[in-house]
């Protein structure tokens, strides 16, 4: 069951520590307090809308990329990463009812390991996870 809470990592208590609000800097300006469910929604359709966008992403070939693309793409890894950190951090219990942690750990594992080698993610938005980030890297170092 998913929950209509706002999109919040909550770390060793009950009150979130990390919460993140929804702008897309074209439709939303100002960040706006929203579900996670909505943020997802939002999310998901902002990073299609980027992709999809041939001034960004250019499909043909010798077309090159714009002077802002790393920025995009850093901006899209980071805000990806946040809905890795909610369903950690929020439904890890039904993953596991599901048996489907090792999917989740290995699909998470692999995008860590691009965002690190290429330092597509600051250090300090990696905070929430940052345990299990060593956790799972560790034994690969």
């Amino acid at each position: 069951m998913l929950s209509h809470a706002p999109i919040n990592v909550l770390l060793l208590s009950s009150q979130p520590r990390y919460e993140y609000h929804w702008a897309d800097g074209t439709n939303i300006k100002k960040p706006i307090k929203c579900s996670a469910p909505k943020y997802i929604d939002y999310l998901m359709t902002w990073v299609q809308d980027q992709l999809d966008d041939e001034t960004l992403f250019p499909s043909k070939i010798g077309v090159p990329f714009p002077k802002n693309f790393m920025s995009v793409a850093k901006t899209i890894l980071k805000r990806l990463f946040r809905v890795y950190a909610h369903i950690y951090h929020q439904h890890f219990d039904p993953v596991i009812q599901l048996q489907e942690e090792a999917h989740l750990n290995t699909s998470f594992k692999h995008f860590i390991f691009f965002v690190q080698e290429f330092n597509l993610i600051d250090r300090r938005e990696l905070a929430p996870l940052q345990e299990l980030i060593e956790k799972l890297t560790s034994k690969d170092r």
